[in-house]
């Protein structure tokens, strides 16, 4: 017998598809929602989408506030959690790419008030889930959130966006894959709480990219519809499972360490990608699928070694060797790897030489 509820919270509404940056104002009618926005966006995100969405909301007889943030940070938070009191607003929008909606996504759990995902990059799984990034010095933070009201995917946007953007996006579907076999490790050893449907959910997500990936081209609108729903898939796994466990195993913490030891070279994604490249090694050995996803990032143009990240050799040994202590999550580095291991994995792989 179960003895505990759980509360799935998901987006009501979900509008994908070309042009339909327009249909925001509609979209806010639909979820009732009253009173003055708040606009959180970038510089470029602004001239894109923020602006000509103010446009049409001013056209509605509805004047929205506007704050521009530069970095995802904590102080970001506060100051658009400070602009939210002083202008009275009733709802959030967050209009750009993992940026600006993170940080909307954790003003308005702290407000307790609802808002909008408005993605201008398909660049990771945040615009939909329930779960917030922001770096903190050397280090980065997951935030439990609120999953937004509504999301509003532009595929024209989306697809003149830049390619390495999208290509992260791909490899951070990607690498759900490993995500999954930690899950299920931790599952069978440390009987951490595990859901079958999340589980299902996110490798679907993850061989739909895999399964896709030549078809996934820079410039096409097809393309970032298919990484669009493979986001909002993963996205949805996690509100499912109540945490980040479906998308968020080992190549994860391989990936936050390289943002303290190498910070701002690469694209999170793409570290998680090559991350899953020797996770997956390490699951499987020379018969597990570490080649397959090594192939779909290749494929996407997104990057398969230490080089292609920027990354010099003993970085990425370093990481593999200490990642183990960000956080306490179990995954497949158990209590971490000697040097002698992790520089075999990463050269059996041939991320590094």
């Amino acid at each position: 017998m179960f003895e505990k509820s759980t509360w799935i919270r998901l987006p009501r509404n979900v509008v994908v598809g070309h042009g339909v940056r327009s249909e925001v104002v509609d979209v806010v009618d639909d979820l009732h929602l009253q009173g003055r926005p708040l606009f959180v966006t970038s510089p470029t995100p602004r001239t894109v989408a923020a602006d000509p969405i103010a446009a049409d909301f001013e056209a509605a007889g509805i004047d929205p506030a506007i704050v521009t943030i530069e970095k995802a940070t904590f102080d970001a938070v506060e100051r658009v959690i400070e602009v939210a009191e002083a202008e009275a607003v009733s709802y959030l929008v967050g209009i750009g790419g993992g940026k600006a909606i993170d940080i909307a996504k954790m003003a308005s759990h702290h407000l307790d008030m609802g808002f909008l995902s408005v993605p201008t990059a398909a660049s990771h799984d945040g615009i939909v889930s329930n779960r917030g990034s922001v770096p903190d010095g050397d280090s980065r933070h997951s935030v439990a959130a609120e999953p937004p009201l509504a999301v509003v995917a532009d595929t024209g946007i989306l697809a003149d966006a830049p390619w390495e953007l999208t290509t992260a996006g791909c490899a951070d579907i990607i690498s759900n894959y490993t995500a999954v076999m930690d899950w299920r490790l931790a599952q069978r050893l440390k009987d951490v709480e595990y859901s079958e449907y999340a589980a299902a959910l996110s490798e679907m997500t993850a061989e739909i990219l895999v399964d896709n990936a030549d078809l996934i081209r820079p410039g096409l609108e097809e393309s970032a519809w298919v990484v669009t729903k493979a986001l909002m898939s993963s996205g949805v796994a996690m509100s499912i499972a109540g945490s980040s466990r479906p998308a968020s195993g080992a190549e994860h913490l391989f990936s936050h360490q390289l943002d303290r030891l190498a910070p701002g070279t690469a694209l999170h994604g793409h570290q998680v990608g090559v991350g899953s490249i020797m996770t997956a090694y390490l699951h499987g050995g020379d018969r597990g699928i570490w080649r397959d996803i090594r192939d779909a990032l290749a494929s996407i143009d997104a990057p398969t070694t230490a080089a292609e990240l920027g990354i010099d050799d003993e970085t990425v040994v370093e990481a593999l060797t200490t990642c183990h202590r960000i956080r306490d999550r179990y995954t497949i580095l158990g209590d971490g790897m000697n040097e002698r291991a992790a520089r075999d994995v990463a050269t059996k792989t041939g991320v590094i030489d």
